[in-house]
């Protein structure tokens, strides 16, 4: 087993609970980690025997596009979406951190781990 790590996507989304957070939008980022078998691609050295992490990517991208309004939600919803790049897929960790949050105080981020 290893792990295939995506850390600190940066996206421009439209999350929270509030409405103004769903219209202003905010700053989120997005780490990944993967466990899977490696060595079928560490001993081929090609991509179809691993998994392509801009697909990952690009579920990601995806999800991030569409509005939550909890991170928990989000999360869960990557989760899934990550598991439908590939059947190799043996877990996920996910990530999930507002920046800067609006709680009236200074903080510099917000974030919801889960996994499955």
């Amino acid at each position: 087993m290893g792990q295939l790590v995506l850390e600190n996507m940066e996206f421009y989304s439209y999350h929270g609970h509030y409405s103004e957070e769903q219209t202003i939008g905010g700053r989120f980022t997005v780490d990944l980690i993967i466990e899977t078998d490696l060595t079928k691609a560490a001993v081929s050295d090609m991509l179809d025997d691993a998994i392509d992490y801009s697909k990952v990517y690009e579920v990601v991208k995806t999800e991030m596009a569409k509005p939550s309004r909890l991170l928990e939600h989000l999360a869960l919803r990557i989760i899934n979406a990550v598991y439908t790049v590939s059947e190799r897929i043996a877990s996920v960790k996910v990530t999930v951190s507002k920046l800067n949050p609006a709680i009236g105080g200074n903080m510099r981020k917000f974030s919801v781990v889960m996994a499955r």
